[in-house]
């Protein structure tokens, strides 16, 4: 409770660089994002677990792509695991897991995020590799090398969580009827922390990571028509609807946070600011919850992509899928230094 306390004395109401955007804000948003997560936690913990049981047990020999898959699951699990006190949290509007948790599970939210987008680049980069340079790909990223860069990948995304756990504490505040509850809000001292964590979020969690993926893509197609090898694989599918899906259900809440930076350019009490303020705290539980749909989606997508297999291999359905693209890449890999052999 002390901390809690200290964090009452810190941000007190008239404070004027009190941020009142917590995910509780709102009881429209709050309780749509809560029927949300409950579903994603319905269908995200059990479906991600099954991915990572279908590689574990029934895949010996893995690929870079299905070592990834592992890794996106695990990331997306563990995330779909977290909704869980998100779940209680918005329920009840009130934060009942201390000042700890408050950092610790917001922390952890941040770093499967990052860790998420990063893996889906890494899937794009590999793809692209494949394809432009098959020769090269094939004679030198082993899977000892994937393994290091993937541990790699981790510690960036544990480093650069970090203010997701500086910026945010437990307060009390209270609401238009005068009721007090604890929350687990952005703690911003200054207009430049908020500007900043929001921006730096964005940036590295969305913008670069899709500009890199686009590129990737782009050399792909280029790259193809060149070797007049036209024929779409399961494995290129599969990795594009990841992209996709990923995109779509995390843009609205990356807009809220480019909103958000915005509003603090503008000065205090003016109609913009507040109207931003405002869209940005009625919509914060809502697209946060949209944004852990993502990693509740992988796992059906899977189930679409390897329906075929569903009859013969029963349960083994995943196994099979991620094997099959493996064995597509690997055809492909072939397929384009021949041609590229025939245009020498």
């Amino acid at each position: 409770m002390t901390n809690i306390t200290r964090s009452f004395h810190t941000f007190k109401p008239n404070d004027t660089n009190h941020e009142d955007d917590s995910v509780v804000s709102n009881d429209f948003s709050t309780t749509l994002g809560a029927l949300i997560l409950g579903l994603v936690f319905l269908l995200g913990v059990p479906g991600n677990l099954f991915i990572v049981w279908s590689i574990l047990a029934r895949i010996r020999q893995r690929s870079v792509t299905t070592l990834l898959i592992l890794n996106l699951a695990c990331a997306d699990g563990f995330l779909m695991a977290l909704t869980f006190f998100f779940i209680i949290y918005l329920a009840t509007q009130t934060w009942v897991f201390g000042n700890v948790m408050c950092k610790g599970v917001f922390y952890l939210c941040n770093t499967n995020m990052y860790a998420s987008i990063f893996l889906i680049t890494l899937m794009s980069i590999h793809r692209m590799l494949a394809v432009v340079f098959p020769r090269r790909v094939s004679q030198r990223i082993t899977r000892k090398i994937v393994r290091r860069v993937i541990l790699g990948m981790w510690v960036l995304v544990m480093l650069i969580s970090l203010p997701s756990l500086v910026f945010r504490d437990v307060r009390i505040d209270s609401d238009d009827r005068n009721k007090t509850r604890l929350v687990c809000a952005p703690n911003h001292t200054l207009p430049r922390h908020v500007r900043f964590q929001y921006a730096f979020e964005t940036v590295c969690g969305f913008f670069l990571p899709y500009v890199i993926i686009i590129t990737c893509y782009v050399m792909i197609l280029r790259r193809l028509r060149k070797t007049k090898f036209r024929r779409k694989v399961r494995s290129e599918n599969l990795i594009l609807a990841i992209v996709v899906t990923f995109g779509l259900f995390w843009l609205p809440y990356h807009v809220i946070n480019m909103m958000q930076v915005a509003a603090e350019w503008y000065p205090e009490g003016s109609k913009t600011r507040e109207t931003l303020d405002h869209i940005a705290k009625s919509s914060r539980a809502v697209t946060s919850a949209l944004a852990f749909i993502s990693s509740c989606a992988n796992p059906i997508l899977y189930t679409f992509a390897g329906k075929s297999y569903m009859k013969q291999n029963g349960l083994a359905f995943m196994a099979k899928l991620f094997e099959s693209t493996s064995s597509e890449q690997s055809g492909n890999k072939s397929r384009v230094m021949g041609k590229d052999e025939h245009y020498r």
